[in-house]
This record gives structure tokens, C-alpha cells and sequence, in this order.
């Protein structure tokens, strides 16, 4: 028995191995599979992907949240857009510029992804901050003024909100801006010794509104039901990955309705990145209860992201 609450998160090879462990041979070799369902789907063949949802079927069960928790207060999904200023642009447009002059080229003519995975890296942390950007500094960032703005309005009104980024270095650079606005807040992240106590002291009614959460050691394995805000600071291109996170509100024992807010930089590859998350879901949709098939992920995706 294989057990998963994404059994599809970035390609349909993921359901292949699952399926592999659980039933050997249902879906024969890899490389078949490859040429039955995975190619299909990638050019948009909703027969394929009916054949496999049809050979699965038997074996899978699937439960969906609302489906297994009805009592759960309903959940909202938003997008939050700033506006990059005149300094953040030029150091933007300057990294985007680097990238399409060398990446984009190399990817082309068939050359290693890592290299674009890292300008991929780079272009986001420009969105971000300037400061994270090698040789780089700033005090602070259109974002993190949008995110302190949300935060007070959140605060003022008797919510408490938690904040995600996958960058350490980006959440010491909230830090001292909602000490400046006088928001308290409380931490967890991969340096956090005793994290029991941490989400305790959160969850506890005179705890602090805002607890500042690295993206993977508090994304998934702890419950955060006394937040009905959720703040996603940069968006990362796995749907599935933000959806655990904004789940630790989002879960049995949440009263209230709760609010997932993306924040997003206009005008940069984190708009392209909201589109591509899209597609994944699409693509998992597609393999498990119909949908859109033509949401598998090529070497063309990093060019359109870093286009």
C-alpha cells in the first residue's frame, strides 16, 4: 500500500512509481509509460490520460479534505501585487539581462538546466528583496512593505497570520520592520531548537499575531489552527509544496475561515511561476479526475520563465 496526499505534484513519472511500489507491472516499464501517458500528455492527448485514469482507478483511493472534514471553515486563495520601485527594476532588469543573454542560449542549444534553475534563483530573490541579490543591498523591499502593510491591517483586526518564505535570509529582513511597526512575532525555522514550545507559545490566546516560518521546517508536521491569515512571500513553482504550508492553519480544529495570500512582484518571473503552478495542478487534476492533460513540464517551461 502506498499512502500520499500528493501523489502528482510536478510529473506524471511520480504516480508511475507509487503505482510501481504498490502494483508492479500495472503500468509496465518506465519507458513505456513514458510513450503511453506521459508524452501524450504533454501534447495535450485527453486519451491517454483517460486510459490512465481508467488502469488506476481500480487501485486508488482517493479522499479529498472537504470530503473527509466537511466542518472545516472554508478556505480563500488571493493574490497580493506590488510594484518593484525604480532601484529594485534596474536590479532586476539587470539580473533578468545576464540571464537571457547567457541561460536562455545555453538552455537552446541543449545545455545543463542547473544554470537555469540558478538565474531562475537569482530572478526571484530580485523580486524579493535587492539585498539577496549578490553585491546587493537595500533596507527593504516593496514586498516587505506590502507584507508589514497586510500584517498590521491583519493584527489591528484581531487575526493572527503566519508568513512563509523559503528564505531565511528574506524573513531576517521582515524582522526588523515589524519590530519598527511594533507587530509582535515568534519563529520557526531549521535553527529553532524547541519547536513544541515555539507553536505553543503561538498558539496560546496572548500569543504573538505573526509567526515568520521557514518553508521547510515548519511546511508540513505541525498544526497552526490559531492563524487564519496565511502569507505565501515568494511563490515557489510547486503548488503542492505551498498547499502543506498553508494547511498548517487550514486543517481540523480551525474555527474560522482562513485567507492564502500570495504576494507577487509585478511584472516578474513570479507571475510566470503563479501560471506554472497552474499547470501542475492541471496536470494532477488531469491524471487522478480528468481535467486539462496538456500540463506536463519541459525543458520549454524554463525558457518561458526566464523569457
Amino acid at each position: 500500500m502506498a499512502l500520499s496526499g500528493t501523489p502528482v505534484e510536478n510529473r506524471l513519472e511520480e504516480l508511475w512509481s507509487l503505482m510501481h511500489f504498490a502494483n508492479p507491472g500495472l503500468l509496465g516499464g518506465r519507458s513505456d509509460f513514458d510513450e503511453r501517458y506521459a508524452k501524450p500528455a504533454a501534447e495535450g492527448d485527453g486519451t491517454a490520460m483517460a486510459r490512465l485514469r481508467q488502469r488506476v482507478g481500480t487501485f486508488l483511493l482517493r479522499r479529498l479534505k472537504r470530503e473527509v472534514a466537511p466542518e472545516l471553515p472554508p478556505r480563500t486563495e488571493a493574490v497580493l501585487h506590488c510594484d518593484l520601485d525604480e532601484r529594485e527594476r534596474e536590479v532586476y532588469d539587470a539580473v533578468r539581462a545576464a540571464s537571457q543573454r547567457d541561460v536562455v542560449e545555453a538552455l537552446r542549444e541543449g545545455g545543463s538546466t542547473l544554470l537555469a534553475l540558478e538565474a531562475l534563483l537569482r530572478l526571484r530573490q530580485a523580486a524579493c528583496h535587492s539585498g539577496l541579490v549578490p553585491g546587493q543591498s537595500a533596507d527593504s523591499s516593496s514586498k516587505v512593505t506590502c507584507l508589514v502593510d497586510a500584517l498590521e491591517s491583519a493584527a489591528a483586526d484581531g487575526h493572527k497570520a503566519l508568513v512563509f518564505s523559503q528564505w531565511t535570509s528574506l524573513l531576517d529582513r521582515v524582522e526588523p520592520h515589524l519590530q519598527a511597526a511594533g507587530i509582535g512575532f515568534t519563529r520557526l525555522d531549521g535553527a529553532t531548537r524547541d519547536r513544541a514550545e515555539v507553536v505553543g507559545r503561538f498558539q496560546s490566546e496572548g500569543g504573538a499575531p505573526v509567526m515568520l516560518v521557514s518553508l521547510k521546517a515548519g511546511g508540513t508536521g505541525i498544526n497552526l489552527t490559531a492563524a487564519d491569515h496565511v502569507f505565501l512571500l515568494d511563490p515557489w513553482w510547486n503548488p503542492a509544496v505551498e498547499d502543506q504550508a498553508a494547511d498548517r492553519a487550514h486543517r481540523i480544529g480551525q474555527q474560522r475561515p482562513v485567507t492564502i495570500y500570495r504576494i507577487v512582484a509585478s511584472d516578474t518571473v513570479e507571475e510566470r511561476i503563479v501560471a506554472l503552478q497552474s499547470r501542475k495542478r492541471a496536470l494532477a487534476e488531469a491524471a487522478l479526475s480528468g481535467g486539462d492533460p496538456s500540463a506536463a513540464l519541459t525543458r520549454d517551461d524554463l525558457l518561458a520563465l526566464l523569457a
